[in-house]
């Protein structure tokens, strides 16, 4: 009579997402004595690790991957003739470099950094139609920024002046292209935008639903 073994007394498994029968494989080609014999026991694991993936068989390297993956379940003690070197423990083991936490002081939050990019972008661009148009869309973006963190309304004289601001007074909208886009407009694309996005969810939702039978006949009953 066979003995049930529960995970909590085997093992632990490298790689989890292969499964224990993958690992066993795996167990066994380290015990294989000739070299051939192993080569020949790797590709097939190689075979069968690459069926369990198949979204993956387009992906740069997939292959490089799997026997990256082969060498790591072999605790990295496998010996057999590779078109790939064999990782290091060290490399795999190697903690990343923590990143720099970004330190900028926004004094207007609700523009976001992207608005200051752009301000300092166009500072540099030469004076013409092109910056002009530039400044232009810098400004109205604000009104769409601002907008978007006081819902109500917002008067171009305080975009145009956060605009001189944020730029250090090289940046100001030609006076021509002014008034800015109206706020009863912005704010009509926004919801506009947003019932869209809502429609096509629903639309989506619809057409899953009649797709699926057992969903159907759960409505009709």
């Amino acid at each position: 009579m066979e003995v049930l073994q529960y995970n909590t007394h085997r093992t632990q498994l490298i790689i989890p997402e292969y499964g224990r029968h993958v690992q066993i494989m795996v167990n066994q080609l380290m015990m294989t004595q000739n070299r051939e014999d192993r080569n020949r026991m790797a590709k097939a694991i190689i075979g069968i690790m690459g069926n369990m993936n198949p979204h993956l068989r387009d992906v740069p390297d997939f292959q490089h991957k799997l026997w990256d993956q082969l060498f790591i379940m072999s605790d990295f003690q496998l010996d057999v003739d590779s078109a790939f070197e064999k990782p290091q423990r060290e490399l795999l083991s190697q903690k990343p470099d923590r990143l720099a936490y970004p330190k900028t002081n926004l004094k207007y939050r609700f523009y976001g950094n992207n608005i200051k990019s752009m301000i300092n972008v166009a500072i540099d661009w030469e004076e013409g139609d092109m910056k002009n148009a530039l400044v232009f869309n810098i400004a109205n973006h604000m009104k769409k920024c601002f907008l978007n963190w006081n819902k109500d309304t917002v008067q171009d004289d305080v975009i145009l002046n956060h605009l001189k601001e944020l730029s250090g007074g090289k940046l100001a909208v030609n006076e021509k292209d002014l008034p800015l886009t109206d706020s009863a407009e912005l704010l009509k694309n926004r919801h506009k935008n947003g019932n869209s996005s809502k429609n096509n969810h629903k639309q989506r939702n619809k057409r899953n639903n009649q797709q699926n039978p057992r969903l159907l006949w759960m409505e009709i009953n």
